[in-house]
């Protein structure tokens, strides 16, 4: 279900792989509408993180997506019905040696995906709703 409020996008979808792909891609169309397409790459790699973090925590389960902006920016945000607030991987200098890329291990060099959105971001946040859940947010100037 997509609705528009004002000019705002607000997206129920289900948790799952498929949801980032199509968050990318109503932010591309919004941003382009709204003329802010020059920071889309920036907010296409904060949309996936946020999403595929809702999707991870809590798989097939609804998570709802909003694109806002205002005065001070665009805000991208994600809820999802877990109240576990995200964790950010410390952030350690790495080379590429200290990656294990052994077929067996190979999907669990991620959860770098908040620092990424807390260096992309003019500020970044979790906010607990009041009917449950957690709104995990970000804010661009463009």
């Amino acid at each position: 279900m997509v609705t528009v409020v004002t000019d705002d996008l607000i997206m129920s979808m289900l948790g799952s792989p498929a949801s980032a792909g199509l968050a990318r891609t109503m932010t591309a169309q919004r941003l382009h509408k709204w003329d802010c397409f020059h920071i889309h790459d920036d907010a296409a790699l904060i949309v996936a993180e946020l999403v595929a973090n809702a999707a991870e925590a809590t798989p097939r389960q609804k998570i709802r997506f909003q694109l806002s902006r205002d005065a001070h920016g665009i805000v991208i945000a994600v809820w999802d019905s877990s109240p576990a607030r995200p964790v950010a991987k410390p952030i350690i200098e790495m080379t590429l040696d200290d990656l294990d890329i052994s077929e067996e291990s190979f999907d669990v060099n991620g959860g770098w995906g908040l620092p990424i959105v807390e260096a992309l971001s003019t500020a970044c946040g979790c906010t607990p709703d009041p009917s449950g859940g957690k709104w995990i947010w970000a804010r661009l100037v463009p």
